[in-house]
């Protein structure tokens, strides 16, 4: 079991700062750094900068859009950044949001778990070394092939998946699962998807890592951490588009969402948003508290039965204080 942690790349004015939070995660122990990538720096770039800037962490993507890059030149990122930080790399895929495909990428959000299924396999015929040779649904590619050697153990794909049928694409064809606000108890039931889908691809679901991403705020000043971590968790669920709202509501809180959703919706009611998740569900999908209860919490998570290790994320309005104070209340765990 580890922990890992994603960085918000919002926090940093330069990349020399992003390397360093990724030098003092290595230094804590963390086993792995990972950050998403929306309309601010390239990932791939900015990766590049962290892995020559540490010496032994893991280092990801979360994630890359099939919407935004082409199959062959994904694969071609991840096997450059194989090179540029001997082996750490780890390639996060995802189908993001119609909001990033439409309103960034110029791309129509269309089929995107085909897209996205896809992608994968073109990524591992450019990792096979040959000419690649692809007639999908959604790509046709060929004629060229992978113009430098491929290592033996290229860089592994992990995917961000919610529902059941993108997390049984998932055990079918990736390498690892990093799902977002799932309660215990609902990732927990998510695994049957994950083990439908390995057991489809005649694969063991032992060979899919699983990763969730559990966002943290710990400070002696537990209210506070509290508050910070219900503003965000309330965000993601009503205004951060629909995937992670209708996720939640399947877990059981049909009636929390549509109320978060409502006061997003109607007067972009932030706080009104915060005030409508209760205790409960804050509880169940964030690690918010004193040092103490956010291990508890995160340790609930690695618990489930298939996790392999947990991605620590912060939360928007922390400071630099109380984000130095979250990782070293992870730190023990590490």
């Amino acid at each position: 079991m580890s922990y890992e942690l994603v960085l918000m790349t919002g926090d940093h004015g330069s990349l020399d700062s992003l390397a360093s939070r990724a030098r003092r995660a290595e230094a804590l122990g963390f086993d792995r750094v990972s950050a998403g990538e929306t309309t601010g720096w390239d990932m791939v770039s900015a990766f590049a900068v962290v892995g020559e800037r540490t010496d032994e962490i893991g280092v990801s993507t979360d994630v890359l859009s099939p919407f935004g890059r082409a199959p062959t030149v994904l694969a071609q990122a991840a096997l450059t950044m194989h090179d540029a930080t001997d082996g750490r790399f780890r390639l996060g895929l995802g189908t993001s949001s119609p909001a990033i495909a439409e309103g960034w990428h110029a791309a129509e959000f269309d089929r995107p778990l085909r897209r996205l299924r896809e992608t994968i396999d073109i990524v591992r015929e450019v990792y096979d070394g040959g000419r690649v040779e692809y007639d999908g649904d959604v790509f046709e590619v060929g004629g060229l092939s992978y113009d430098r050697p491929v290592p033996d153990d290229p860089p592994g794909i992990d995917v961000a998946a919610l529902g059941p049928k993108a997390t049984e694409l998932v055990g079918r064809f990736a390498d690892g699962w990093v799902p977002q606000l799932f309660t215990p108890d609902a990732l927990a039931d998510r695994m049957a998807d994950l083990e439908r889908g390995a057991e489809l691809g005649d694969r063991s679901v032992d060979d899919v890592r699983v990763t969730p991403i559990v966002r943290a705020v710990a400070a002696e000043d537990r209210e506070r951490a509290r508050a910070t971590a219900r503003s965000m968790v309330a965000f993601l669920i009503g205004a951060y588009g629909p995937f992670y709202g209708d996720s939640v509501a399947e877990q059981g809180y049909p009636d929390v969402v549509e109320e978060i959703r409502t006061a997003w919706r109607e007067d972009r009611d932030t706080a009104a948003m915060a005030a409508a998740l209760p205790d409960e569900l804050l509880d169940e999908l964030a690690a918010a508290g004193t040092p103490e209860e956010v291990r508890e919490r995160l340790e609930r998570h690695r618990s489930v039965d298939g996790v392999d290790a947990v991605r620590v994320g912060f939360a928007s309005g922390m400071d630099e204080a109380t984000k130095r104070a979250t990782m070293r209340a992870v730190e023990p765990l590490c």
